[in-house]
C-alpha cells in the first residue's frame, strides 16, 4: 500500500457549524479528515450564540405571557418569581447535550478531533497543540469574535460570550450597540426584569433592516421599558462600591451592574499564522475567497464568519457543504448568497427576506409597496396594545416579490416558508391567488391588496 504524502487529506481549523458540516461531508466522500477545536465542538452558534440566546429569549418572554394569561381567564396562586441560576444551569445542560451530539456526529463519520489550537507553519503544515500535522487541503472555519472598544475601564465590560455565564443576574444593564445581538440582549435583560439601557452611536437601531421595522421596534421596545439612547457611546467606565459608573458621549452618565458591548464581530484570525501560509486577507481581517470558498493559496479554503460574507450559521453550513461537494465529490458547487432570510429575535421578533424598500428603490428606481398593520389576535383578550406589521416589496415591471418584512409574534416561523417562495421567484399575483389560513398572522401576506401611495 502506498504511503500518503500527508497526514490527512483535509484538516479543518474550527469545529463550528460550517467546519463540522464540511468535515462530515468530506469524510463521507472518502477523505481522511481531522478537525482542531480549541474550545468546544459546535462553534459560536451552538455554544455561545444563537442557540443559548434563543433559550434566554424564551425565558424572558414568560413574564409577558403570565400577564397576558389573565385576559384569558387564568390566575396564578402568587406572584411569579424568576431564578437566574436555574435558567443558566438548564441552558448549560442543553448546550452540553448539543456539544456531545456534534462530537458524536464527527466521530461517527470517522473524523479525528484534536482538542487544541491549530496555527499555520506553512500552507500544508499546522502546529496543533505543539504537534506538527500535515494536510493536503486545509479549511479555515474559525468564525469571529466580539469587538471591544479601547476606552478607560473596558476591563469591567462584558460581551455576549460572558453574558451567558454570569453568576448573578444584573438588575441594571447597559447594552452598547444597535445591531441584532444588542437588540436581542436588551430584550432579554428587560424581559427578565432588569432596568435596561441601550446606547447606540447612530440615529436608529438595526442598520440594514427596513426602515418601517426599525422605527416600529424602537417604539415597542421603548414602550416595554428599554431606555434607548441614540447618538451615544461609552467614553469611560469606572468601578464604584455601588456598581459601574458609565460616562456617555452625549454628556449623560448612569450607574449599572453590567456593561455589555455588542458592537459587531470580527474574523478570529489573530495568531492563526495566515502570513506563514501566504493567505490574503482584507483590511477587516476577513479571509478573501472566491465563489467556491478557495483562498489565494490553492490548497487552502475558508468558510463561515471568518470570510465575512454573510454572518449567519445556515450560510456557513451551506458554504461548508458546497466546499465538500466541490473538493471531494467532484460536483463544483458554490453557496448561493442571494435571498437569504434572516431574523432578529427581539421582542417582538423581526423576520425578513430580500430587499428593503430603500434597497429596491436604489436598485430599480421604484417599487410597489404593500403593507398590513394589525393587532395579533393573541393580544386582543390580553389587552395588549402592541401591533404587528407586514410588508411586501414588489418589482412593478415583473410583478416579482423582491422583499418581505414582518415584525410580530412568530415572524421568523412565518418567514421561513415565504423565503422558499421568494427564492423560487414568487410574484404578487401568486401571493394574491393563495388561500389564507384563517385566523392567523401569516395570512396578512396573502391578503394585501391595496398598494401604498408613493411617499
Amino acid at each position: 500500500m502506498a504511503e500518503h504524502a500527508y497526514d490527512y487529506d483535509l484538516f479543518v481549523i474550527g469545529a463550528g457549524s460550517g467546519g463540522v458540516r464540511a468535515a462530515r461531508m468530506a469524510a463521507s466522500f472518502g477523505a481522511r479528515v481531522a478537525v482542531a477545536e480549541e474550545y468546544r465542538v459546535g462553534g459560536t452558534c451552538v455554544i455561545r450564540g444563537c442557540v443559548p440566546k434563543k433559550l434566554l429569549v424564551y425565558a424572558s418572554h414568560f413574564g409577558e405571557d403570565f400577564a397576558d394569561a389573565a385576559g384569558y381567564g387564568w390566575s396564578l396562586p402568587g406572584a411569579p418569581s424568576f431564578d437566574w441560576g436555574r435558567l443558566i444551569a438548564a441552558k448549560d445542560a442543553e448546550i452540553d447535550r448539543l456539544n456531545g451530539l456534534y462530537t458524536k456526529g464527527l466521530e461517527a463519520a470517522g473524523v479525528d478531533i484534536h482538542q487544541a489550537r491549530a496555527t499555520f507553519v506553512d500552507n500544508h503544515t499546522l502546529d496543533v497543540g505543539g504537534r506538527l500535522i500535515t494536510a493536503e487541503t486545509i479549511l479555515i472555519a474559525v468564525g469571529g469574535r466580539p469587538n471591544l472598544p479601547d476606552l478607560p475601564g473596558i476591563e469591567h465590560a462584558i460581551t455576549s460570550n460572558e453574558a451567558f455565564h454570569l453568576s448573578e443576574f444584573p438588575n441594571r444593564v447597559l447594552v452598547c450597540g444597535g445591531g441584532y445581538i444588542a437588540v436581542e440582549f436588551a430584550g432579554i435583560f428587560n424581559g427578565l426584569g432588569a432596568q435596561t439601557t441601550l446606547a447606540y452611536r447612530k440615529d436608529k437601531i438595526l442598520r440594514g433592516f427596513d426602515e418601517d421595522l426599525r422605527d416600529r421596534l424602537t417604539r415597542i421596545m421603548t414602550a416595554q421599558g428599554v431606555d434607548i439612547r441614540t447618538h451615544a457611546v461609552v467614553e469611560r467606565i469606572d468601578k464604584s462600591a455601588d456598581g459601574l459608573d458609565v460616562t456617555l458621549s452625549d454628556g449623560t452618565s448612569l450607574q449599572v451592574d453590567q456593561v455589555m458591548f455588542a458592537i459587531g464581530r470580527q474574523p478570529h484570525v489573530a495568531g492563526l499564522g495566515l502570513d506563514r501560509a501566504g493567505v490574503a486577507t482584507a483590511e477587516t481581517g476577513a479571509i478573501e475567497v472566491d465563489d467556491y470558498s478557495q483562498t489565494n493559496v490553492d490548497n487552502i479554503y475558508a468558510v463561515g464568519d471568518v470570510t465575512d460574507r454573510i454572518q449567519l450559521t445556515p450560510v456557513a453550513i451551506k458554504e461548508g457543504h458546497a466546499f465538500a461537494l466541490t473538493k471531494y465529490k467532484g460536483e463544483r458547487t458554490s453557496a448561493d448568497h442571494t435571498h437569504v432570510a434572516s431574523a432578529v429575535f427581539s421582542q417582538p421578533p423581526i423576520a425578513t427576506v430580500g430587499l428593503t424598500e430603500d434597497e429596491a428603490i436604489s436598485k430599480l428606481g421604484r417599487c410597489d409597496v404593500y403593507t398590513s398593520d394589525f393587532k395579533p389576535m393573541r393580544n386582543t383578550l390580553a389587552g395588549r396594545d402592541e401591533r404587528a406589521f407586514a410588508k411586501a416589496i414588489v418589482d412593478p415591471d415583473t410583478d416579482r416579490v423582491i422583499g418581505l418584512h414582518m415584525i410580530g409574534p412568530e415572524a421568523p416561523e412565518i418567514m421561513q416558508g415565504l423565503a422558499v417562495a421568494v427564492k423560487m421567484g414568487l410574484t404578487k399575483a401568486q401571493l394574491d391567488a393563495t388561500v389564507a389560513i384563517h385566523p392567523s398572522s401569516a395570512e396578512e401576506f396573502v391578503l394585501m391588496r391595496e398598494k401604498r401611495p408613493d411617499r
